[in-house]
């Protein structure tokens, strides 16, 4: 198994995955679990995970995104959504707007590194159509979709992209 960091260095978006190649239940359910650890305000867990793993549900999530055609390539997809409601109480309207939408993204970003130290790929897909998505998945009003991450294995191992340097964006004080 790879530390921490050679997980971070080895994340990459990919957007080609081995279409004969299913994710084992295993493997997801790990992921899966890797998501409910990540930290969350007020540990409220404020989002919702569903997973398609049918061609049909994933052929209707890319009718959303008509231009991420990846999505029906891969054999799983994670739509991560805020639950606008769950921090209400405890947070009112900053919970409700910002930490929610926290709360999905990190939980999201768990998912791609434990899909990493899994031994598969993945990539972010944050351009689709939330009204749509929201009628595709029948989402409870209170339901914000705010990303979907394609999971598989690669059919291709992207070159790593530049990054910017350390001082153009950190600034310590």
């Amino acid at each position: 198994m790879w530390d921490f960091f050679q997980t971070v260095r080895h994340r990459h978006s990919v957007r080609r995955y081995q279409t004969d190649m299913p994710v084992e239940p295993e493997k997801l359910h790990a992921i899966l679990e890797a998501v409910s650890t990540a930290p969350s305000a007020g540990d409220l867990q404020s989002y919702h995970v569903y997973v398609l793993t049918t061609p049909a549900a994933r052929r209707r999530l890319q009718d959303a995104a008509p231009d991420q055609t990846f999505i029906t390539e891969a054999p799983l997809a994670l739509v991560f959504c805020a639950d606008r409601e769950r921090p209400r109480e405890r947070f009112g309207a900053r919970g409700c707007d910002l930490f929610a939408t926290q709360d999905a993204t990190i939980a999201a970003a768990f998912a791609q590194l434990a899909a990493v130290a899994a031994g598969l790929a993945s990539a972010w897909i944050g351009r689709f159509d939330r009204d749509q998505v929201c009628a595709q998945l029948e989402l409870a009003p209170h339901l914000d979709p705010v990303a979907v991450i394609s999971v598989g294995y690669p059919a291709e191992l992207p070159a790593p992209t530049p990054r910017r340097r350390l001082d153009e964006v950190v600034t310590r004080l």
